[in-house]
């Protein structure tokens, strides 16, 4: 299994053998993730989300499966994540697909008009690490969902999130755009170094230009903004 103290932790904490704290790290800035919080405990109802989803949905990035759980007793579902540790505590939680996959890679995983929707929800697009790798998910995941499909999806809105100071943020003179850069530790061990793209839903309207997808409502939070596509 590959070096996974993010997915390790999380797993500990179900277990109830965690000892230690789950850290990020942006060079001398460090905050405790706040395991608990982010990822246990029941699906909170969300009629704006719910309203775009139908089955079967794609659940990427899923975690450990807080949303799966809620959706898969209402439509047919599949879970996929990285982390073999989260798919593990997703079964372990009672997720009845859920599988270790790559949302980055989704042609190489499922066949063609597989999903009616798909939702990544976390911030996980911008893991795509530029517009560009935005693009390429997008006609990705066009390709595993059907022609009538919809998905949501959410990012940091690049204005709110200096505005609120959100860890590890990092400035891009580009308009519309920025950064987050860090890597979690846990018990000493070191995980890879995170690159994020944050960017505007004007930038996503025009990462969607050449897909099939076109935005068809925003929703905005605090620091984020969530997005609810359809097929044009």
């Amino acid at each position: 299994m590959e070096r996974d103290p993010y997915g390790r932790a999380i797993r500990d904490h179900y277990l109830g053998t965690r000892e230690e704290p789950l850290l990020d790290r942006d060079g001398p800035e460090t905050r405790e993730h706040a395991i608990e919080r982010w990822y246990f405990g029941e699906h909170d109802p969300d009629a704006w989300r719910d309203r775009w989803l139908r089955e079967p949905v794609l659940d990427l990035g899923a975690g450990v499966g807080r949303d799966a759980l809620y959706y898969q007793r209402r439509f047919d579902t599949v879970a996929i994540d990285v982390s073999e540790h989260l798919v593990e505590t997703m079964r372990d939680r009672g997720v009845d697909d859920a599988r270790v996959g790559d949302m980055f890679s989704l042609p190489a995983q499922f066949e063609r008009d597989r999903f009616r929707s798909a939702q990544a929800i976390g911030t996980q697009v911008g893991l795509a690490g530029s517009m560009a790798g935005v693009r390429a998910f997008l006609g990705d995941l066009a390709v595993v969902t059907a022609a009538d499909a919809t998905a949501v999806i959410d990012n940091y809105d690049p204005d709110l999130a200096a505005e609120h100071d959100v860890f590890a943020y990092r400035e891009d003179p580009a308009p519309g755009l920025a950064y987050r850069v860090f890597h979690c530790e846990y018990e000493g061990d070191v995980g890879r170094t995170l690159l994020f793209r944050l960017f505007d839903v004007k930038r996503l309207r025009n990462a969607a230009v050449g897909t099939p997808w076109e935005v068809a409502a925003v929703e905005y939070g605090e620091t984020q903004w969530r997005a609810a596509l359809k097929k044009g």
